[in-house]
């Protein structure tokens, strides 16, 4: 096993480990605003440590930085979307007015 297969795999697994947390804690966790805290870490750290380590795993190359990309994408979007769900749900919910900024 070369050293780069062997960081695929450490990120792989991290990433991994970070999807299933989340997975869990959004079965588990009872409220809308703490299953959304809970799905915030598999956007924020699991998808782009896997899409990290299958990118470091196909080696340099194109491949490679298409799944860097999308890596970074996810990373940027999820929270983003994370927060818009949550606005949208407390809107929903009285806890935020319709019409206020913030």
């Amino acid at each position: 096993m070369t050293p780069r297969h062997l960081a695929a795999l450490v990120l792989l697994v991290l990433g991994s480990a970070a999807l299933l947390l989340s997975v869990l804690g959004l079965l588990a966790l009872p409220k809308p605003f703490a299953r959304l805290h809970a799905l915030s870490a598999a956007s924020s750290a699991g998808l782009p440590l896997v899409g990290i380590a299958l990118a470091v795993d196909t080696g340099p190359g194109r491949s490679a930085v298409k799944l860097l990309v999308i890596a970074a994408i996810v990373a940027v979007g999820g929270p983003v979307t994370t927060m818009a769900i949550g606005r949208l749900v407390g809107q929903h919910e009285g806890v935020v007015e319709e019409d206020s900024p913030e």
